[in-house]
Order: C-alpha cells, then sequence, then structure tokens
C-alpha cells in the first residue's frame, strides 16, 4: 500500500464520547483515522462512515487494548492501509464504581489488576507497538486520555484514581524518552455523556452534572467535543508541548 499523503491518527475507544468526537474533529481538519473498540462494532462503524463525509479515510477494529496481540494487529492493519501512523491517542479506558473511597471492601486485586491492564498496560501496548511507525513522521504525537481523578486521587473509585496517576508519571517518562515523538495526557473532570450516565445511573448523575455546573468557576461540565478540541491542540498545533497534563475541568480542580 503505497503511503497515504494525509496523516493518520489511530484512536483507541473511538465509538463513542471523547474518541468519536476526536476522530470526527481529526477527519474534519483531514486525517484518516483507525478507531478500536470492545463491543460497539456497530457504533464504531457509523463513526467512520460519519468521518468520511469529511472527505478522508476510516477504519473501524475490534480490539481489546489489554491484549497485545489485539495493540500489535491494530498497527498492522492501519499500516497495511495507509503505510504510516502520525498520532496515537489512547483514549480506550474502563472503571468500577465505588465512589466512597473510603470503601476498601468494594475493590478487591482482580479490580486493580482488570483496571491497570486496560488504563495502563494498554496505552503502554499502543505505544510500544507503533513508536517505529512514529519515529518516521514529522509530526509525531501521542496523547493519553486520562483524568482529573489522577491528580486529585477522586472519581469513580480509588483503583481508577490510581490508575490515572499511574499513566500522567507514564506520559512524562515516555516525553523524556521518546522525543521526538511528542506524549501529553489530557485529563478532563466530569463529562457530560452516557459513559458517566450509564455508570452513575440517570438520578446521581443528573444530580452531579448540576453539582458541577453550579460549583466550578466556569459554571459547565466539560462536553467530548471540548476535550477533543485540547487533544487535537496537542496533536497539531502545540508542537513545542511535551510532557504536560492538561486538565480540562471548567475549574473544578479550583474547588476541591
Amino acid at each position: 500500500m503505497p503511503k497515504s499523503e494525509k496523516p493518520v491518527a489511530i484512536i483507541t475507544g473511538g465509538s463513542r464520547g471523547v474518541g468519536e468526537a476526536t476522530a470526527k474533529l481529526l477527519a474534519s481538519k483531514g486525517w484518516n483515522v483507525t478507531i478500536t473498540c470492545t463491543s460497539t462494532i456497530e457504533d464504531a462503524n457509523k463513526v467512520v462512515e460519519e468521518c468520511k463525509k469529511s472527505g478522508v479515510e476510516g477504519l473501524a477494529i475490534k480490539a481489546d487494548v489489554s491484549d497485545d496481540e489485539a495493540c500489535k494487529k491494530t498497527i498492522e492493519e492501519t499500516v497495511s492501509q495507509w503505510g504510516r501512523i502520525d498520532s496515537m491517542v489512547n483514549n480506550a479506558g474502563t472503571t468500577k464504581f465505588v465512589f466512597d473511597h473510603s470503601n476498601l471492601e468494594g475493590l478487591d486485586a482482580e479490580d486493580f489488576l482488570h483496571i491497570y491492564k486496560v488504563n495502563v498496560v494498554g496505552p503502554f501496548q499502543m505505544v510500544r507497538a507503533c513508536k517505529e511507525y512514529l519515529l518516521k513522521s514529522d509530526n509525531p504525537s501521542v496523547v493519553n486520555i486520562s483524568s482529573i481523578a489522577g491528580i486529585k486521587g477522586i472519581g469513580s473509585s480509588m483503583a481508577y484514581a490510581s490508575s490515572k496517576g499511574a499513566l500522567n508519571t507514564m506520559t512524562k517518562s515516555m516525553a523524556r524518552n521518546l522525543g521526538p515523538i511528542r506524549v501529553n495526557a489530557v485529563c478532563p473532570g466530569f463529562i457530560q455523556g452516557e459513559w458517566l450516565k450509564k455508570g452513575l445511573g440517570d438520578d446521581i448523575y443528573n444530580a452531579s452534572l448540576k453539582n458541577v455546573e453550579s460549583s466550578t468557576p466556569l459554571g459547565l461540565a466539560v462536553t467530548p467535543e471540548q476535550v477533543a478540541d485540547v487533544i487535537y491542540n496537542f496533536i497539531d498545533i502545540s508542537k513545542t508541548v511535551t510532557g504536560e497534563t492538561y486538565l480540562v475541568d471548567g475549574g473544578y480542580h479550583l474547588t476541591i
């Protein structure tokens, strides 16, 4: 396959939420995109079709980032399609909802291991698999989608917060050692959308949303599209920035 003239990005967890918004934004900017998902391949294919309306190409792959062979397969299929990789967006993630962090009985070792395998080991495996191709790009970047949880020790569970803290540390280590590949992390706060609504239930979600909107300095809870704007900034605009963890939360971190 000849090398594509358009830049190429891989977005894990790209069938909905931040991943979907990022894929559509990059497509609108002229990027070909590969998106992965674990169970919602029909939704992923719909996202690809939307991306194609921008005059680019897209690829949807069912792949679990905690599976190293699936990571390698994603890279191989992307390179086979377009002959290049310019950006890796590690958006796939998981959690177990135990909001009371004092409830240590709500988690066990297997919960930690599963969450870490997806949220930390997964991004590591994806970057390891595509490193050689990123190094051939004239604008190589990795963006890890982390969370305010990893900075403030809050969020859906202690295991989730710990995994995002580890992801932030890995981001800095990668940035220090993988140059000229730029590696940054985006750390959203409460993100409006179905992922949190499904995990929290409608009543708690709506109450939490109202609380965030009333307590943050900017009076808002971020949307997937607003997070995608920051991701795009790291990919294609702020080309002198690496090793950063960027909070995107309307100022919520200032209130806790």
